[in-house]
């Protein structure tokens, strides 16, 4: 049974629908190809009807949908898109929007826009290129924020008490033998990123993926976001390094204008 690495499910609790509801939609997180009412109530050791009823109302209120080839239910976007970031009641990602195609555009890489939390940063939207080599990712990933160029942008923009609580609740390690896995090398690097304007990751996190990203601030100079260009390690080489960071930095500034009107 997974129903212990998930929201515990307790006899003597005051509200079990809602425990058992949580526990649902945390076993889906953990599969996100899906999974049949059977094998739901089988991993949350659950009656088959309950976990109908509840995946039902789920699917009705537009959290889960069900597949028609193999009626799995999967979670939708729609928990996502209750947490992504406003600022002064705007839509980060729609405030994003116009900028990160004019980068794809511009720049002709795909670029994406990402936010942190819990020390990550999650994959908001991204604009894929038209190259016939490319890289992308899944909306919604996370990444540690020390070994990708957006979350070192974020980090670069910190208050040192900040950056401080950071370096204390985060175990740094390598994904590569690029990764900046140790604090002094990793401050040394965010300030060359906050003296430029923007953030370099060479194959920091992935072998053979190259990244540069530029943070973006809220009417308190606080990083919200960032939005960065990424594309295969042969194609964004040293001699392009200025010409993506100031063009990350303008788009950025332009999103803190919109969020900002």
């Amino acid at each position: 049974m997974l129903q212990h690495a998930l929201t515990p499910l307790r006899e003597s609790s005051q509200s079990p629908g809602t425990e058992r509801t949580l526990a649902i939609l945390e076993l889906l997180g953990q599969h996100r190809l899906g999974l049949n009412l059977s094998e739901i109530a089988r991993d949350l050791d659950l009656p088959i009807n309950t976990v109908s009823r509840i995946a039902t109302t789920l699917q009705q209120c537009g959290y889960l949908q069900r597949r028609e080839d193999d009626k799995r239910f999967v979670l939708t976007h729609k928990l996502f898109d209750l947490t992504r970031p406003h600022v002064r009641e705007k839509s980060l990602v729609l405030c994003a929007l116009d900028a990160l195609k004019w980068l794809r555009d511009s720049t002709g890489e795909t670029t994406q826009l990402l936010a942190h939390a819990n020390h990550k940063v999650t994959i908001l939207e991204q604009c894929v290129s038209s190259q016939p080599i490319k890289v992308s990712s899944t909306i919604g990933l996370q990444v540690p924020m020390f070994s990708c160029a957006p979350g070192k942008a974020i980090l670069s923009a910190l208050p040192q008490p900040e950056l401080d609580t950071y370096f204390a609740s985060v175990t740094l390690k390598s994904y590569t033998p690029n990764t900046l896995a140790t604090r002094p090398a990793l401050e040394s690097d965010l300030l060359k990123s906050r003296q430029r304007g923007y953030a370099i990751e060479l194959a920091e996190g992935l072998e053979g993926i190259h990244c540069i990203a530029a943070p973006i601030l809220d009417d308190y100079a606080w990083p919200v976001a960032a939005i960065t260009v990424m594309a295969p390690a042969f194609r964004l080489k040293r001699d392009r390094h200025s010409e993506l960071g100031q063009a990350c930095a303008h788009a950025a500034q332009t999103i803190t204008q919109r969020l900002l009107a």
